[in-house]
């Protein structure tokens, strides 16, 4: 409990103190772009990752076995694509409009007279972090109940009055260096648990022997004895998870956020290298979990259940704290977020254009507040696995953005049409995939149609709407835009 308390007071004490005097809309919403690459590149993955790394991942690697280093794979691609293909480019379009948000980026590079591209996306970030929240605030109710023996109601009220209050008052630059922090406790975590339980069970050859007697598919890549299509579409969901990297919201504003272009390819390496290590560690945490505590209702507890049996009490406190870590830089990203998308997008672009910068920052502090306390609210009404809450909003927003942020930025014929209708075939066939679909094709991870089929939607209508001024125009920025990332 100290431990825990202490690492409260600490989350708590970065964020106030990361708020500066007054702060403008660009200093509270992007830390005034002056974040150095090794805070973005622990951010990026402290958000990216959330409580489904160390609850959810860990519980899939419980109950699937090896198969869920799929999904290590998968993210470790995703995020080298993202940063290869993205980040770059988005910061040298971000600072030449200068653009605080990625509906700004939008809006500009389409030239969308209706501001339909941007108020879709403000609608979708709304409607996709209230489920993502949702499920943050989930796993901190089942963390503080697990580990603590705390009800669930005043885990998600405790977690939730905390992270509130930094992201509040510290703004994006308080994310961004707790998140780094958390980052850190996060490799703690998956690094020590495994290791622990290795030990515990005998090394490698005692866990091979334990899950081969336990059940022998929890030691095969592919889930059986053959690659047959079930297998197969196993595998592609569980790649796809990377996917998302390329699009969703609360990562790409790291990017825009990155002080300068040349730190970019540094921030990337630290990233892609730590989201490996996080990956592998969670899924060996669940491996090593199955064969020491083969009869766990829940598997999502599995990594709680391990730092209280093989730990003391001070290092178990850690890895509460780990886990809080993994939920509250999730949950404070997101917050800005949506923040930054009813404040920047809506009141300041629509209501009150003529608003002061710093007037728009503080009322940003009560909106991030009252945003934060409808998420608290949200969660006390919801149960259900962590890892489907979260696949299911990170597939909407991945589905609904990352589509169109590659043709923006890679593909000049892409009009404001042509985006608007990507988005909303992404963001639609994602959710009546998971209605309809699903169950109909095994199961087949609903970021693959809604990707592919919101790159289709953008391209060709794209190329049905684009006008020849507006295509040389747009060719023009292109030309320029690459000339600044080189």
């Amino acid at each position: 409990m100290v431990v825990v308390v202490a690492y409260l007071a600490l989350m708590m004490t970065i964020g106030l103190l990361a708020r500066g005097k007054d702060p403008s809309k660009k200093d509270y919403y992007l830390a005034g772009r002056r974040l150095p690459y090794w805070v973005i590149a622990f951010s990026m993955n402290a958000t990216g990752e959330s409580a489904w790394l160390l609850l959810g991942l860990s519980g899939l690697g419980y109950v699937v076995g090896v198969q869920a280093f799929w999904v290590v794979i998968g993210e470790t691609i995703g995020i080298w694509l993202s940063w290869s293909l993205v980040a770059k480019r988005l910061n040298a379009v971000a600072r030449a409009s200068d653009a605080v948000t990625l509906p700004d980026v939008l809006a500009d590079r389409l030239g969308d007279p209706l501001q339909l591209v941007r108020i879709l996306s403000v609608l979708i970030i709304l409607v996709m972090v209230a489920v993502y929240v949702a499920a943050q605030m989930l796993a901190t109710g089942k963390a503080f109940e697990t580990f603590l023996g705390w009800p669930y109601v005043a885990g998600v009220v405790v977690g939730g009055v905390v992270t509130v209050t930094y992201t509040s008052f510290g703004g994006f630059r308080g994310v961004a260096y707790t998140d780094t922090a958390q980052a850190l406790l996060m490799l703690f975590a998956v690094t020590a648990v495994p290791v622990a339980g290795l030990v515990a069970i005998g090394g490698l050859t005692g866990l091979s022997e334990s899950l081969s007697a336990l059940d022998p598919t929890l030691l095969a890549p592919i889930g059986g004895s053959s690659a047959d299509l079930v297998a197969i579409l196993s595998i592609a969901s569980a790649l796809a998870i990377g996917l998302p990297f390329l699009g969703v919201p609360q990562l790409l504003v790291r990017y825009i956020a990155t002080r300068d272009a040349a730190e970019i390819s540094k921030a990337r390496n630290i990233s892609v290298t730590v989201i490996f290590l996080l990956g592998f560690g969670a899924v060996s945490t669940g491996l090593v979990g199955r064969a020491l505590y083969p009869g766990l209702a829940d598997g999502e507890t599995i990594m709680p259940t391990l730092s209280e049996e093989l730990f003391p009490p001070f290092v178990t406190g850690l890895l509460v704290a780990a886990v809080l870590s993994a939920v509250m830089s999730t949950v404070s990203s997101l917050l800005n977020l949506a923040s930054s998308a009813v404040v920047s997008d809506l009141y300041h672009k629509f209501f009150s254009p003529s608003a002061d910068s710093r007037a728009v920052a503080r009322l940003g502090v009560w909106v991030t507040a009252v945003l934060g306390v409808l998420g608290c609210v949200i969660a006390l009404n919801q149960q259900g696995l962590i890892f489907n809450f979260v696949l299911f909003a990170w597939a909407g927003l991945g589905a609904a953005f990352g589509p169109v942020i590659l043709c923006v930025l890679r593909w000049p014929r892409t009009t404001w049409q042509g985006a608007l209708a990507g988005m909303i075939g992404g963001f639609g066939i994602t959710v009546v995939w998971i209605s309809v679909f699903k169950t109909r094709f095994y199961d087949l991870y609903e970021m693959i149609p809604g990707f592919i089929g919101g790159l289709l939607i953008t391209v060709v209508v794209s190329l049905l709407t684009a006008p020849r001024e507006a295509l040389r125009r747009r060719e023009g920025d292109a030309r320029r835009g690459a000339s600044e990332v080189r």
